[in-house]
């Protein structure tokens, strides 16, 4: 089977998670860079890829690498490349994104516009026609320039992979479903330990969990662009891996899964995303404020993403706040607690600082993962049972 080059873009600061996910699902690194990782795939791998990374924001099947430094180097070895290969006499293409970086082609419209052009004087030839319908399958292109190297990828899965079909209600400043995937990656929270969320939103934390407790992939209720190309990606492969992810799909008996947020609309929409993704019993949520965060339980998480308080008002705001999240974190018994902020005072406020401390790029917004390490549960004993060094607790 023909071996294909895919390129899968990821939030700058966490490659190695991405990395992580394309090695377990068996797959051959080819090179990691800031905000992308390249592996090795057959067709199948296409389906995999789109079906099953949770921190990757799309697949795109690499169509050449140049260098250029006019519009003319541009256009002609753009012509060059065999695009016959993926797009069929029928197909609609087009350059939907365009970005350069440190190089002498800067203007993005003016790459798409010459692009599409060199791509139609080449199908020209092959096909043996002037004009095209472009009524069939889509093919979306996708060009990065870094320092003039032009890396060209069709895109394989439409709709950018956060959008995984269960968020129907929103509410301000979500963080998104590939983001919140890699940040729980990030901690030695599983399926069967605590997660709390005391300012989940629209609940993405928790339904994110809950589908990595119960095996779900996170591509099982949507489709994918590639769908449409039974020349590249025969219709039998994504139906085999659709039902060998439903088929994956295992929900525990018990989860201790709980968001809290104090907009109660907040919690409505959590509820109906979680009812969406089919993980609504696994998960606990309920409009609390901050201040009634308490859990009986040890070794638990907190997992959140607290405001970053954009606006002047919510900045005043911000110290108190903060400290009540360290005090509320120092109330619970033998916990660990994680969040994402761009508050450059999270630590002072907490009173406590971080363990580790990792800078990510929440799109253009630089932000800090803070990790506040509790100790490790006790070994589980023979039955399940944790044992203390008293015996089982």
């Amino acid at each position: 089977m023909e071996r294909f080059e895919l390129i899968a873009p990821c939030h700058f600061g966490l490659e190695a998670v991405l990395k992580r996910e394309i090695t377990d699902l068996g797959y051959e690194i080819l090179r990691v860079e800031d905000g992308k990782v390249t592996f090795e795939a057959d067709a199948r791998g296409i389906a995999d890829a789109n079906m099953y990374l949770r921190t990757t924001e799309r697949v795109l099947l690499k169509a050449g690498e140049l260098r250029a430094e006019t519009f003319e180097e541009l256009f002609e070895k753009t012509k060059e490349l065999p695009w016959e290969k993926y797009i069929p006499e029928n197909g609609k293409f087009w350059v939907t994104k365009a970005n350069s970086v440190k190089s002498r082609l800067f203007s993005p419209s003016d790459i798409q516009s010459i692009m599409k052009k060199a791509i139609v004087e080449r199908l020209k030839t092959v096909y043996h026609r002037s004009w095209f319908p472009e009524d069939g399958p889509e093919f979306p292109i996708r060009v990065s320039i870094m320092k003039d190297i032009v890396t060209i990828g069709i895109d394989t899965s439409g709709a950018s992979l956060h959008k995984r079909g269960y968020r129907l209600s929103t509410v301000k400043a979500p963080i998104t479903e590939t983001l919140a995937s890699a940040l729980l990656m990030l901690t030695p929270w599983r399926g069967d330990r605590i997660l709390v969320d005391p300012f989940c939103g629209s609940g993405t934390f928790p339904i994110e969990a809950a589908m990595m407790a119960a095996h779900m992939a996170p591509g099982l209720k949507r489709e994918f662009t590639a769908q449409q190309w039974p020349h590249l990606v025969p219709e039998t492969i994504w139906k085999n891996v659709r039902e060998e992810a439903r088929e994956r799909v295992k929900i525990p008996a018990e989860t201790d899964i709980q968001g809290f947020d104090i907009d109660e609309n907040a919690i409505k929409a959590a509820r109906a995303n979680a009812r969406m993704a089919g993980v609504e019993k696994m998960i606990h949520l309920q409009r609390r404020p901050l201040s009634e965060l308490h859990h009986s339980g040890s070794y638990g998480f907190v997992v959140t993403n607290p405001p970053y308080g954009e606006r002047l008002e919510e900045k005043e705001a911000l110290p108190a706040l903060y400290r009540e999240i360290g005090e509320r974190f120092n109330a619970l018994d033998r916990w660990s607690m994680y969040l994402i902020t761009s508050y450059e005072n999270a630590e002072r406020d907490i009173g406590r600082k971080a363990d580790k401390n990792r800078k990510i790029y929440n799109g253009m917004l630089k932000t800090y993962f803070y990790q506040f390490l509790g100790p490790k549960p006790p070994k589980r004993g023979p039955e399940g049972n944790r044992q203390g060094s008293k015996g089982v607790e």
